[in-house]
């Protein structure tokens, strides 16, 4: 009998559902059934009438966690899941002298006492969602911050039309919908962050600002000059964090994992070809970027209406890699969808699952078939101290994107007037 099947009589992942209802910072859209209460969710309609809906909830250790993401835009207004759940699965601290190492998850908690109560210019613009902090008391405090922000242009196009002989500029800001809470750990503060995107794509990132440790100083081999003179080291050290995402396209699960590789295939007629060929992930395993390399979670059922299968891309270039253990060297992971694999180092130490399985790595030692895939998504930031860094240290950010394949036949922002222009406008 595998360690899983063990694992599959073990509880699931529990905290406590928060958040109780306030005015939102962008136009509500009509109310529909969910998984959780009003409470509980968010459900905003973007200016330009994309329609981001899902639960929210703060566990004591993982602190946000998003369950039941769906969007819905102007042209088909019926709610389509994309995500079961999304939330960070561990953020690893180890310093450059090799004295100093935390797992700040496990060891202490986004949530609980280390989840901040929203005040001043934190959620300037938005509005504040109530809620206890996951760590068990019932005390309602201002933690989630809700808000619609321009992201900037959303696209421009300078067409011409060949039948009226016209032309026409189409140029839209484009709005995201942002949830962000605030966590203090030790000296450090992170905002955690979920960027929902009016065309479909979910950003998700770690902010880290506050304070340098004033216990990390060390020498100029493993720090830098920080105040008067070269007197004072503070020490190097990576911010290794992971993510936990669990998709269900459409909410039909069982989706399938593709990695595409592109190389070079000769020549053309001017320049070099390339082939871009398709692997099946079919069983677990972990996976690094190299160049021209992407991978997607596809359903294979759920189809847009062109009858492509609807997927999800998983933007990250892994950021800085930390060599010192091995679950910080793959830039993903896929493993089979498990109850007790919770935290992507120090999973152990969870009291619900008390199996000798550690890391992401052990998670996918037995290669399961993958059936029901949760990628855990490692962004890494090598933090080279510098004199700007004090007080407080400027944000600064680590994250990855999850991106829309053939959800929709054409951009879900497409203007009224070129609805039309789908597929190759150069047949006849």
């Amino acid at each position: 009998m595998t360690y899983r099947k063990t694992a599959a009589a073990a509880a699931l992942l529990t905290s406590a559902v928060l958040a109780v209802a306030a005015p939102s910072a962008a136009q509500a859209a009509p109310a529909a059934a969910t998984p959780c209460g009003a409470s509980a969710m968010v459900k905003e309609t973007l200016p330009n009438g994309t329609t981001w809906q899902m639960c929210w909830r703060i566990n004591d250790k993982a602190g946000l966690v998003l369950d039941h993401v769906s969007v819905a835009t102007k042209k088909y207004p019926q709610p389509v899941q994309v995500l079961d759940s999304i939330r960070l699965a561990q953020l690893n601290v180890p310093y450059d002298t090799g004295d100093t190492e935390y797992n700040d998850l496990t060891a202490i908690g986004m949530g609980g006492y280390g989840m901040e109560t929203l005040t001043g210019d934190d959620c300037k613009g938005g509005s504040i969602r109530l809620g206890s902090d996951g760590g068990g008391e019932p005390e309602q405090r201002k933690v989630l911050c809700v808000s619609a922000e321009p992201r900037g242009l959303a696209y421009r196009l300078h067409d011409w039309d060949d039948q009226s002989e016209t032309e026409k500029v189409y140029s839209q800001q484009g709005h995201d919908l942002v949830l962000r809470t605030i966590s203090k750990l030790g000296w450090y503060e992170y905002v955690t962050e979920y960027r929902l995107h009016d065309d479909g794509q979910i950003t998700a990132r770690l902010g880290a600002t506050g304070d340098l440790a004033p216990s990390e100083y060390s020498t100029s081999s493993t720090g830098w000059p920080i105040g008067k003179a070269a007197r004072d080291y503070a020490t190097m050290h990576y911010h290794n964090a992971f993510w936990r995402v669990d998709f269900n396209i459409d909410g039909k699960g069982g989706e399938k994992v593709e990695q595409y590789d592109t190389t070079t295939d000769g020549r053309g007629t001017v320049a070099a070809k390339l082939k871009t060929t398709k692997t099946a992930i079919a069983k677990e395993g972990t996976f690094s970027k190299v160049n021209q390399r992407w991978w997607r979670v596809v359903s294979p059922t759920s189809k847009n209406v062109d009858g492509h299968q609807r997927s999800y891309e998983v933007v990250t270039n892994g950021g800085d890699r930390y060599e010192g253990h091995p679950e910080t060297k793959p830039d993903i992971t896929f493993s089979q969808k498990d109850p007790c694999e919770k935290w992507a180092s120090d999973n152990a130490s969870d009291p619900e699952c008390p199996l000798d399985i550690q890391t992401v790595v052990d998670f996918v030692k037995d290669k399961q078939k993958l059936t029901d895939p949760v990628a855990w998504v490692r962004v890494g930031f090598h933090h080279v101290p510098r004199d700007e860094d004090q007080s407080p240290m400027p944000m600064h950010w680590q994250g990855f994107e999850l991106v829309p394949r053939d959800f929709t036949e054409m951009n879900p922002l497409t203007p009224a007037g070129l609805a039309g222009r789908n597929g190759n406008q150069s047949q006849e």
